[in-house]
């Protein structure tokens, strides 16, 4: 994966990730820079990021696992792919119309030139002109190209919508060429997953840039940067969502658009999330082992102390990035799986708008709290109203952290009556056999741990000791799952009493608990 890949050293990780992970050569960047900053547009960085994002849709798209809706027992080969299609139709149409803004009066002649194309009898004269729509030397001309090669993709889904049944294959290979297209583009190609770009991808948030450039080590350093940048890629893309919902004005468009971006959504997530889960251990790991295999054997008993402090460091860090990645899986397979219809359902233009809306409510908060865990995580605290850009976010960060204590509590509190009316004859047995366990670690270190970090619990290192023993065993010792129980009731408690706590803060006045509302999210997360 491209953008994943080690900067070089001495570099700093975040103007890196920002500048480098297209992997454009210097004097490419440049050009691009200088044509974007002469674009005579109003609201330019959010055309071209719709732009661009529509563009990576081509191959996030074509992977049913980033559509909308429950998982389907049928093959992907005997499902009718047909309604995906014509979304795809529709946001193409979308992607040729911000090439046209991007374009300006060059468009018109574009036109004409496509037009004496079809006209002109001499083949030879045919090709001249084709020909002269494939240079790429610009970024004006490699948008020309791309421009070209969509417009007749354009017309040959049209084609296909004819039939009454478009199979796998055949929606596939449109979207693969699409994606072809896409991927030989020189100045406009935003295939790799997890790239980022300074036009659109800036922090603004002084604290946050301060934090991420105090990370000791290279790949803290680097694995920080790119889970901020993340993190804050994905509130965009809702942001680009809420836009859509506002801007579109007809059903057909709005569809095409909105189910694009949420594939693009999702691939996204679960690139961060899969990396993080993969990826960040081993990476801190090997990240000390170097810096310890740096120190001179007489110096080792001098910097014992320091060593040791910074392999607690990296295994703080290390959590919370699994943290992170726990929950934002939990985050999209609720809104994917639940709150979102797939494309081939017939809803409403209502329904839908009423859908997307949902899904944006519960995501921006999950992810703005993932941003200031991480932080916390890092020993800062990192206030909502300096790091976000709405004067809501304070209330809704809140109100989410409020809902996310109470229904953690209430599986603390099962696993604990779970655990204590275990009978003690079968404690000794395999964990497979206690799978509640194997659930709930796996709960608490998507939601248990940001909680653990967020409200400096006092008894942290024991909960996370209790934890961490009962994980570390292919079998349930009953004197360590008795101490587990032991710090659970006692978190319990401790969450019954930040929840009162968060519920009397000046951002929740006059905001009630919906306790039903809770109940129902609390099913959804786990699966029921």
């Amino acid at each position: 994966m491209r953008s994943l890949a080690p900067s070089a050293p001495d570099t700093d990780a975040y103007d890196d990730l920002l500048t480098r992970t297209r992997g454009l050569p210097r004097e490419q960047r440049a050009q691009r820079d200088f044509w974007f900053s002469t674009l005579p547009l109003e609201a330019k960085d959010d055309l071209l990021f719709e732009l661009e994002i529509l563009l990576k849709s081509s191959a996030c798209f074509a992977n049913p696992r980033n559509h909308p809706g429950p998982p389907r027992r049928a093959p992907v080969v005997a499902q009718d792919f047909r309604q995906p299609m014509m979304l795809f139709r529709d946001g193409m149409q979308r992607i040729i119309e911000l090439q046209r803004q991007l374009l300006g009066t060059r468009d018109r002649t574009l036109v004409f030139q496509r037009y004496l194309e079809t006209v002109i009898p001499e083949d030879s004269m045919r090709t001249r002109l084709i020909r002269t729509g494939e240079n790429q030397h610009t970024p004006e001309e490699s948008l020309v190209a791309l421009r070209t090669s969509l417009t007749s993709t354009q017309e040959i889904i049209e084609g296909i919508l004819r039939a009454q049944r478009v199979p796998f294959r055949l929606f596939y290979s449109v979207l693969s060429t699409v994606q072809r297209d896409v991927g030989r583009n020189v100045f406009f190609n935003p295939l790799t997953a997890l790239e980022f770009r300074p036009e659109f991808d800036r922090i603004k948030s002084r604290q946050v840039l301060d934090l991420i450039r105090s990370v000791p080590g290279e790949e803290a350093h680097r694995l920080v940067a790119l889970t901020f940048l993340s993190l804050f890629r994905m509130l965009r893309y809702l942001r680009l969502l809420e836009r859509t919902l506002l801007t579109a004005p007809r059903r057909r468009g709005y569809a095409g658009r909105t189910h694009l971006v949420l594939s693009v959504l999702r691939s996204d997530a679960r690139a961060l999330s899969d990396y993080l889960r993969r990826r960040s251990g081993t990476l801190l790991a090997e990240s000390f082992e170097r810096d310890l295999f740096r120190v001179r054997a007489s110096d080792l008993p001098g910097r014992s102390d320091s060593l040791r402090a910074a392999g607690h460091r990296l295994l703080g860090i290390k959590s919370a990035l699994e943290g992170i990645s726990g929950n934002i899986r939990l985050e999209m397979r609720r809104a994917f799986q639940h709150d979102l219809p797939p494309p081939d359902a017939q809803v409403s233009d209502t329904e839908l708008r009423d859908a997307v809306t949902a899904s944006i409510s519960n995501l921006r908060p999950a992810i703005r709290g993932a941003i200031l865990f991480l932080g916390k995580a890092l020993g800062v605290s990192l206030e909502g109203d300096g790091v976000f850009d709405d004067d809501a976010a304070q209330r809704e960060t809140s109100e989410r952290l409020r809902r996310d204590i109470w229904m953690f509590a209430q599986i603390v509190r099962a696993f604990s009556s779970k655990a204590q009316h275990s009978p003690a004859e079968d404690r000794w047995a395999p964990v497979y056999n206690f799978q509640y366990v194997r659930e709930f670690l796996a709960y608490f270190r998507a939601m248990g741990y940001p909680l653990l970090r967020a409200s400096d619990y006092p008894r942290f290192d024991a909960f996370m000791q209790a934890m961490g023993r009962l994980e570390d065993t292919d079998l349930v010792d009953p004197q360590r799952l008795e101490a587990a129980i032991d710090e659970c009731m006692a978190f319990h408690g401790f969450l019954l009493k930040l929840f009162d706590d968060i519920s009397k803060r000046d951002a929740l006045d006059g905001v009630s608990f919906d306790r039903r509302a809770a109940a129902s999210a609390l099913k959804l997360y786990l699966g029921d």
